[in-house]
């Protein structure tokens, strides 16, 4: 079996070489290929990569290359996982919404606009290339914003699946809750990308006993302080909203604490140059305990059971995931693509049935999607017009002074990545 990772020289990647290591019998992978341009940090990384695998005994082949058309060939899945502009775009992103009063985040809101708007480009063509390669791949996403890239990917016809870390970490805390295996929880998780919902969590599948009541009853404390939204709202929702909802459900403070504290990316970019100074080092052959806090926790996992699922390996039957809608969630589009628990296989991925959704969740996804339709033609189109029609869309900026300022910013933030401007 034959894996490559497009954007290898990420500092993410140890993180999935580690996955690679310790999951080999789910995932046996004979070649794996790390593409990017960037030759110096790919280096860094593919050498560690090297060790970790040599450390735990993998006898996989890890190959290091900036020839994407080269490293694709004969793949069997490729994963995507690039940052068009590095975390210099991501900073400006985070930074120059703050001027309008709104958030600033590098998926949502008109920082997700820009790194969308930079991002579909760039992942078409790699995926046209991928195709002319080998046309039989699975291409695994997991470049933010993730249902955008996914939709895009979906619409020109391309054999691809979304994935996010943001299910798989609350399983992974559920079950230290409960005192259970994660393979023991399943959540009922509902959404697009970073607008999710935990409605359910029950255990021992789809038809399992829900025990997310207790959970919000024993532990409601600690998942209130960890998504930094007040216990009450908690429990008078009855679910578990994603630590993204809280840009929408706490909006102006947030954009008060973020005026007031360097930007996420800045933070890490500084980790970026902590890790790969520790990634030269000959005698590392694991990840660095620093690498959790970069982000991405449980990624490696996730990944590894998608593709071990989709390659027809031993992944877990059920795993959330972002793919068609397909009359899933009626009140959206079948196109539009969603977030939830889906049978995973060799033919793809296909959700299952999702119970009627509360109004005050069904709304804000309807919204949101709407906003996706028109980002997406912004990305595929170009025009300031377009820009300005999605960003008045979307419900972090909605009113058209904002929008008219914030298209300014971004267009001259991100000239140098957009061709039509």
């Amino acid at each position: 079996m034959k894996l490559a990772v497009v954007g290898g020289g990420s500092t993410y990647t140890p993180e999935l070489i580690d996955g690679f290591a310790r999951l080999r019998d789910t995932l046996p992978i004979e070649e794996l290929v790390l593409v990017d341009p960037a030759l110096d940090r790919l280096e860094l990384v593919g050498s560690l990569a090297r060790r970790i695998f040599a450390k735990q005994g993998h006898p996989g082949r890890i190959i290091t290359t900036d020839d994407l058309d080269a490293g694709v060939e004969g793949a069997d899945a490729v994963l995507l996982q690039l940052r068009v502009g590095g975390q210099a775009a991501r900073n400006e992103d985070e930074t120059w919404p703050l001027e309008c009063g709104c958030v600033g985040q590098e998926t949502t809101g008109a920082g997700g606009l820009a790194k969308a708007l930079r991002t579909v480009p760039v992942v078409l063509d790699i995926a046209e290339r991928v195709r002319r390669a080998n046309p039989d791949a699975w291409i695994i996403d997991f470049t933010n914003p993730v249902g955008i890239v996914t939709r895009a990917l979906l619409q020109a016809g391309h054999k691809a699946v979304g994935l996010c870390n943001v299910a798989i970490g609350f399983q992974r805390r559920f079950a230290g809750m409960l005192g259970v295996t994660p393979a023991d929880v399943h959540l009922d998780h509902v959404g697009l990308n970073h607008l999710t919902w935990e409605t359910g969590v029950r255990l021992g599948g789809p038809e399992g006993e829900n025990v997310l009541p207790k959970l919000l009853a024993e532990h409601g404390d600690t998942l209130a302080d960890t998504l930094r939204l007040p216990r009450d709202i908690l429990d008078r929702l009855g679910v578990v909203p994603s630590y993204y909802l809280r840009y929408f459900y706490a909006h102006d403070e947030v954009v008060r604490e973020l005026g007031t504290k360097p930007s996420r990316a800045a933070e890490v970019a500084e980790m970026e140059r902590e890790l790969l100074k520790m990634y030269g080092d000959p005698e590392l052959d694991e990840k660095p305990a620093l690498l959790a806090k970069r982000g991405g926790a449980y990624y490696s996992e996730a990944a590894v059971d998608l593709a071990a699922s989709l390659l027809g390996g031993g992944g877990s039957r059920y795993q959330v995931v972002n793919t068609y809608n397909k009359g899933t969630l009626p009140f959206l589009p079948d196109d539009a693509v969603i977030e939830v628990q889906a049978a995973v296989g060799h033919a793809g991925a296909a959700p299952l049935p999702v119970a009627p959704v509360d109004p005050l969740y069904a709304g804000l996804m309807a919204n949101v999607t709407a906003y996706e339709d028109l980002a997406l033609e912004a990305a595929l189109r170009g025009g300031r017009e377009r820009v300005f029609r999605a960003l008045l869309a979307h419900p972090l900026v909605g009113q058209y002074a904002y929008a008219e300022g914030l298209t300014d910013r971004l267009i001259a933030h991100n000239r140098e990545h957009l061709a039509w401007a």
